[in-house]
């Protein structure tokens, strides 16, 4: 029987990915930081560093970055990125960056647009970078403003980051009466049933 080949094994490579991730979005955070291009992190890095805020070991790993940006600053965000040696690439009209030119798709920094629909068949906009605040070493969407992208989404992933957030206590009974239907209802939801 051959023997199999020598590497990392499962979890050593689990975490060397989750590092890539966050060097990733350093490395794109900083570009933008360093042109003076205004941004916010969205999706699950923000997640993460609201998380991590409460506990730390409640923290689950994403395999991309995800930024909003104001559409009038996208030639001066790709210009910055490239430098950085990330390669535009737009997939079924999402903007996109990947890392490298061997980089994937699916580990690329995704753009999205402040005040504008993801989708058109979304309830809302995303939110305007007005609702954001500076963590440690980025930009990062507002508490309030990152529950509302992952209630308009409502994919199952974003599900199980706002039962993440709710599981360190970061959101409450109190806030579905704060926001707009149905994002209220979808919250409410999730509070009454967050096994599913």
């Amino acid at each position: 029987m051959a023997d199999a080949a020598v590497g990392p094994i499962g979890w050593e490579r689990a975490l060397m990915a989750a590092e890539k991730v966050k060097e990733r979005l350093r490395r794109a955070t900083k570009a933008l930081d360093d042109a003076g291009v205004p941004y916010a992190v969205i999706g699950g890095n923000a997640v993460a560093e609201w998380i991590a805020r409460v506990d730390e070991d409640a923290v689950r790993n994403t395999r991309d970055v995800d930024l909003l940006i104001r559409r009038t600053d996208f030639a001066a965000a790709r210009t910055a990125l490239e430098a950085a040696g990330f390669v535009y690439y737009q997939l079924l009209d999402v903007e996109m960056f990947l890392d490298g030119p061997q980089g994937k798709p699916s580990g690329g920094v995704h753009i999205l647009f402040a005040g504008e629909k993801v989708r058109p068949e979304y309830d809302h906009a995303s939110p305007e970078l007005g609702e954001s605040e500076r963590a440690a070493e980025f930009q990062v969407a507002s508490l309030e403003a990152l529950v509302r992208m992952k209630l308009i989404s409502n994919r199952l992933k974003d599900r199980v980051h706002l039962l993440d957030l709710i599981g360190v206590g970061l959101i409450d009974a109190s806030w579905p009466a704060r926001l707009p239907q149905p994002l209220g209802e979808r919250l409410q939801q999730l509070l009454d049933n967050p096994n599913g």
